[in-house]
């Protein structure tokens, strides 16, 4: 009888066996040559899927293509690959194996160009990284070639064709620049915080957001290879991200998967779910907002929008994550008839075990113009006056604390206590009118949500990026000796609180007509400086009041930048903040 997947319920079945799964290995040949040495790139596949896929069975593939099998290992209790003597695997990292092989599918685990046991140097999100994915998606569908250990070329004759890739971070953001390449047979992607950006990764409107050589440090760190094998091409990431400036340029631009030449949103056929955590200061939430309204409107998506930090959704919601992540699987591969497409498009988390469900993200929204005022308010009337702080250098509770304290770094404005609960959902602007006494200054903003509440401890990466571990384990899939796909609980970090930073803007002065160039300002003279802010999903509660802080250099957002000592002077007139407010709870 020929074997067939099982569907009950509108959804698969585990009825293949995971521990006689065929286990195998391939190297896929990428069309780059990123270390220079003469030879197009082999990219390593690990390979799992049901036996009867070499009985005539034809599956889908789930694919997860990382960066970290090596340094640090992946997911949150850090996975690292075993093999057995053949140089199969016996254990494959994270759960998608054995949850999704017994239902029918085949899972591959693919070592990013230059890293484990794949050829090349890893570019931090350049070419080779995204083409060395898309070949492995070619190849499943018959485009490329693949050999095994001896030479031969190896065909993925059990495979449809039809491959769905996920991924965390930086493999979410190999995710979405694949689909960016419009490669045929990629039919979905699950990017969970994956940048859509590398500059916006290191940079905000020109300010550095991390340590400088962060784009020579991070191939370094995830390559163990001998650092002489890729010093060229470390020394090309140094000099391409021109830290000096922090300016946007062609280095820049070729890792940009929003528009860029490589990867262009305008180019995914793909399907999409990403998950966004509204307070990761790591992957920050606009590289999910700015990547999402530049998709093509016929591309079918789902997202959840959370409250937490640098998280994957398995460790925050894990039954409801895995049910639904099966249904999307089942849909966009196995063609599955449920109702996955049926539900609201959005998950949205608003608080600690409060989660809505809406039509589309953001929820329907109004622009509310907020002012600061004279006497320290902030309201909807403008006001007369100035002011004035110095931009050094602060942590964001230095800025936030005590906004009723006369405080020279900044300046604070209050709303009245809110009368009724108001929500913020979408990206938030700001529009200063100021004047320098230097040529340029780090200019920051701050909405903050001043009222003593139990909140999620997604802001602080300390506080396990709102989330901590508690006792107990879940075991998801099938199991074997070497691969029990078992992991610790988690649960809510929650921290009760004074004031929380909703979120916050940056800006160097000098790049507020344009990220590719500097223009220094003229001292005394005065400008109109707009720019927005990162998006949030936020319910501000009634009594609690809005805060509007204007600061400088926000410590933060990295290493790199030292106040510049620069005075600010705002005028109170024609400085406002814009925000989105949904209309309808």
């Amino acid at each position: 009888m020929k074997p067939e997947i099982e569907i009950s319920g509108g959804v698969t079945q585990p009825v293949f066996s995971y521990e006689d799964a065929i286990r195998e290995h391939v190297r896929v040949q990428s069309p780059l040559d990123s270390d220079g040495d003469g030879k197009k790139d082999l990219v390593r596949v690990d390979i799992i899927r049901p036996k009867e896929s070499d009985s005539g069975l034809k599956v889908p593939v789930i694919m997860h293509e990382s960066p970290y099998y090596d340094q640090p290992g992946v997911g949150f209790e850090l996975d690292h690959k075993k093999y057995d003597a053949d140089g199969n695997l016996t254990k494959f990292p994270l759960f998608y194996d054995n949850y999704f092989v017994p239902r029918g599918y085949a899972f591959v685990s693919v070592d990013m160009v230059g890293t484990r046991l794949s050829d090349g140097c890893p570019t931090t999100g350049g070419s080779s990284d995204v083409l060395g994915g898309k070949a492995v998606v070619d190849w499943l569908n018959g485009r490329a070639s693949a050999y095994d250990d001896e030479g031969n070329a190896v065909k993925a004759s059990w495979s449809t064709g039809r491959t769905g890739m996920i991924g965390h971070s930086y493999e979410g953001s190999l995710a979405i620049g694949v689909a960016g390449t419009g490669v045929w047979g990629l039919e979905t992607i699950v990017p969970l915080a994956g940048p859509s950006s590398w500059y916006d990764m290191w940079r905000a409107n020109g300010t550095l957001t991390d340590f400088k050589g962060g784009q020579r440090w991070m191939a370094q760190w995830i390559d163990e290879d001998p650092d002489e094998k890729c010093a060229a091409v470390h020394q090309r990431l140094n000099e391409g991200a021109d830290d000096a400036t922090g300016n946007y340029n062609a280095y820049w631009h070729e890792r940009n998967y929003r528009t860029g030449p490589v990867s262009n949103a305008r180019n995914v056929r793909a399907s999409v779910f990403p998950v966004v955590g509204m307070h990761d200061r790591n992957v920050m939430a606009d590289q999910f907002s700015q990547w999402w309204t530049k998709l093509p409107r016929q591309v079918e998506r789902k997202v959840w929008v959370t409250q937490y930090g640098h998280l994957d959704p398995f460790w925050a919601r894990r039954d409801v994550w895995v049910d639904t992540l099966h249904k999307w699987f089942d849909h966009e591969l196995m063609g599955v008839p449920n109702d996955i497409m049926r539900q609201p498009r959005a998950d949205v988390q608003l608080g600690p075990d409060r989660w809505i469900t809406q039509a589309d993200w953001p929820a329907p929204t109004r622009t509310v113009t907020l002012r600061p005022r004279h006497d320290d308010s902030l309201g909807r009337r403008p006001s007369t006056g100035t002011g004035s702080y110095l931009d050094t250098r602060q942590s964001e509770a230095a800025m936030a604390g005590d906004p009723g304290t006369t405080n020279p770094n900044r300046l604070a404005f209050l709303t009245p206590p809110l009368k009724n609960a108001m929500r913020l959902s979408g990206t938030p602007s700001v529009s200063l009118r100021l004047t320098l006494n230097k040529p340029t200054a780090n200019l920051g903003v701050l909405l903050v949500d001043y009222g003593t509440d139990t909140r999620i401890h997604g802001v602080d990466p300390a506080g396990g990026q709102g989330l901590k571990l508690i006792d107990g384990k879940d075991c998801v899939g099938e199991s074997t000796a070497d691969d029990d796909g078992c992991y610790r609980r988690a649960a809510d970090n929650t921290v009760t609180s004074d004031f929380q930073v909703v979120t916050r803007g940056a800006l160097d002065a000098q790049n507020h007509k344009s990220l590719s160039r500097t223009a220094p300002l003229t001292p005394g003279k005065p400008y109109q400086i707009t720019w927005s802010m990162l998006p949030q999903d936020y319910e501000f509660k009634a009594g609690h009041r809005l805060g509007l802080v204007l600061t400088g250099t926000n410590a933060d957002l990295g290493d790199a930048e030292t106040g510049t000592g620069t005075n600010i002077t705002v005028d109170l007139a024609g400085t406002s903040v814009s925000l989105p407010l949904v209309t309808r709870q």
